[in-house]
């Protein structure tokens, strides 16, 4: 869905077409995935990023400019999002080895340099969180819906889909949310920070196995996102939501109903990351038949369909001009914020509890039930550190006890074994240990600030704000 597309209407010839492609490609993809031999020895894989921000007025309030920050910022690195007051930072790619995160971080400082000056020439700041606690319903109308067709034609998709029914959150937490929206604008309450990782085809469904039973740790450890329109919800209030936004689900089928087009996932992986592309083919319905110009050995039908499916681990399917293939899985869970410094430790856990699981185990499970791994994502989602989780086939432990004394020493390993350096594997994999000890996560900080200072929604804002803009991880933040 990152490209731009010229048409918004679209008859039955043109979803027959799109989806006769589709097909098409997809059995291209599984034979060119069945002739992939194993790489041995395997190169690091590589890495990228990108970081979706807010735009905001002197009193936190959402401020509908990115095509003025666009137009300042002039950069490859940056580009829109849904909404007039969201933008999306983008990474160059990163192979992963000795001095990788030092590269990484000082890249992504200087692009957050930049676009903060950007953000200044256009009348706003710049904010990296999950959402934005001074957000409003009416902010999220079409009259802040950036300008172009692929969002039109994709909000018209989608309600038409469930037959202009509006969209309905129904989210319990601390508090109880309730809200019917209009369109798919509440998409834009939630940002994210995206980990792409390189996989190997003969790995891949390996690789995508460990993300699956990874996401529950690490997002219990990064959780920064506890308010959605005053309401104080889950750590983590941006997985519900973000589910219900796109809420259309997929074709009906006895054995397993319908799916959603935002999900967890329906199992794990037996053979190979095609068992994905057969999935999104035969169980979600098309809904952009966009006319797409590109020889079919580059399965751009493919990738695009893929845009519209977002699993919380999504594989994808890269192709250059010259017809060169790569995988990697986008790592979408975690929330933007609260520190650049903050989300590549959330990267470093990730990575290295990954690239162990995969290392350790046939499957990349290491015998946790896939039942277990989706209950220990939502329990994370919305507990944070105050979650139990399971780990294999033991008792639930309380996610603290569990990220110290097993899953970071297993995470090291990990980044070992992609020669990260020690000293920068230490460093990040020491701030999730102390936030972990301190339990000062971003949600934590943020619903101890409106304990001690009331719900002061711009103030939190420029609290959060000045804190950020320090570079310090959350759990040295003050109140």
């Amino acid at each position: 869905m990152g490209r731009e597309i010229r048409e918004e209407h679209f008859g039955a010839a043109d979803f027959d077409r799109f989806h006769q492609a589709l097909a098409d490609e997809t059995a291209r993809l599984l034979d060119w995935l069945r002739t992939q031999a194993a790489a041995d020895p395997a190169p690091p894989p590589r890495l990228g990023f990108e970081i979706e921000a807010w735009l905001c007025d002197a009193q936190g309030r959402p401020l509908p400019v990115n095509e003025a920050f666009l137009a300042a910022m002039d950069s490859p690195l940056a580009t829109r999002e849904l909404a007039q007051f969201n933008v999306e930072l983008n990474s160059s790619v990163f192979r992963a080895g000795p001095g990788c995160f030092g590269g990484i971080l000082e890249e992504l400082r200087e692009t957050l340099r930049q676009a903060r000056r950007a953000a200044r020439h256009a009348g706003a700041d710049l904010l990296m969180a999950g959402s934005l606690p001074t957000l409003e319903p009416a902010d999220l109308g079409l009259h802040h819906m950036s300008r172009q067709a692929r969002y039109r034609a994709l909000n018209s998709a989608i309600l038409e889909q469930r037959a202009q029914r509006p969209l309905e959150v129904d989210i319990v937490g601390h508090e109880h949310l309730r809200h019917r929206h209009a369109d798919v604008m509440l998409e834009a309450a939630a940002t994210s920070f995206q980990v792409h990782i390189e996989t190997r085809p003969d790995r891949a469904h390996r690789a995508y196995n460990a993300s699956l039973v990874a996401a529950a740790p690490v997002l219990a450890a990064a959780g920064n996102t506890p308010y959605i329109f005053g309401h104080d919800l889950w750590a983590e209030s941006r997985i519900p939501l973000f589910e219900q936004s796109v809420e259309v689900g997929g074709f009906a089928n006895s054995a397993r109903g319908p799916i959603r087009r935002v999900t967890f996932g329906t199992g794990y992986l037996h053979d190979s990351i095609g068992e994905l592309f057969t999935e999104n083919l035969e169980h979600f319905p098309v809904l952009l038949p966009v006319a797409l110009d590109e020889p079919a050995d580059q399965l751009a039908h493919l990738a695009f369909h893929n845009g519209t499916i977002w699993r919380w681990n999504r594989p994808i399917v890269g192709c250059d001009a010259d017809g060169h293939r790569s995988l990697r899985l986008e790592f979408r869970c975690l929330p933007a914020g609260p520190s650049l410094i903050d989300m590549l430790a959330n990267t470093a856990f990730a990575l290295g509890l990954i690239e162990h699981l995969v290392a350790e185990s046939p499957d990349g499970t290491l015998e946790t039930p896939f039942s277990e791994a989706r209950d220990n994502f939502y329990n994370a989602a919305r507990h944070g550190l105050d979650a139990r989780l399971r780990w294999g086939h033991r008792e639930p432990a309380p996610a603290p006890r569990l990220i110290t004394r097993d899953l970071l020493p297993r995470a090291a390993e990990g980044l070992e074994r992609l020669d990260i350096e020690r000293s920068e594997r230490d460093a990040l994999l020491g701030i999730i240990a102390a936030r972990v000890a301190s339990r000062q996560t971003g949600a934590r900080w943020q619903r101890d600030w409106v304990a001690r200072h009331g719900r002061d929604w711009p103030g939190l804002v420029r609290a959060y704000r000045g804190w950020q803009n320090t570079g310090a991880p959350v759990h040295t933040w003050g109140l």
